[in-house]
């Protein structure tokens, strides 16, 4: 109102800026969405949840399945090939995806994957020789997706490819669990099923 009022006087229109100013950083100040970054929020990167593509620039990581493995049971152990048993206190835990491609340019996939749960802790994929396992930063050709076609992950039973974690038994008490992404054409988030 005192805007409208004093709309004639150059003073006044510093107090309206200076007025909006104020309003923006108590907004912001109090959780709100500050969609330019201005306030010092930080912007939410790209999230998904299981059973929905994340989109990170023209590829699309979609977990299928993810689920703890059991080293002492048939399927598992194919996808555990040359992992150690794991120390007391720990388990794997699997995470099956696909990267799709959809444009006409072979496009990197994502260097870096972390599964972290609510208490921020932060768990890290292992390298692994089984035939199902994805081969971080593998080129996704054109028009194409990860597990290439008519290869064992592709053809095995979660028709994906494979990321270990090694994680702690009392994960399961701070889910929901989260797949951080780290691409060459972004980053994001999937919360996973588990």
């Amino acid at each position: 109102m005192l805007c409208l009022v004093m709309r004639r006087r150059p003073a006044s229109i510093l107090l309206c800026l200076l007025a909006g100013l104020a309003l923006t950083a108590g907004f912001t100040a109090c959780g709100g969405v500050d969609p330019a970054g201005v306030g010092g929020t930080s912007i939410v990167a790209a999230e998904a949840v299981e059973g929905e593509p994340l989109e990170l620039g023209e590829l699309g990581y979609n977990v299928g399945i993810t689920r703890f493995l059991n080293p002492d049971d048939i399927e598992d152990a194919e996808y555990l090939v040359g992992q150690p048993d794991p120390e007391p206190g720990t388990g794997y835990l699997g995470v099956f995806l696909t990267i799709e491609n959809e444009s006409d340019v072979e496009r990197p996939s994502a260097s870096s994957y972390t599964v972290v749960d609510t208490t921020e802790a932060e768990y890290e994929m292992v390298e692994s020789e089984s035939p199902y396992a994805l081969e971080v930063g593998e080129a996704v050709p054109a028009e194409s997706e990860l597990p290439l076609p008519n290869t064992t992950a592709q053809t095995g039973p979660n028709h994906a490819a494979l990321l270990i974690f090694v994680v702690g038994d009392a994960v399961s008490d701070n889910r929901p669990l989260v797949l951080e992404v780290d691409g060459f054409e972004g980053s994001g988030e999937i919360i996973l099923d588990i």
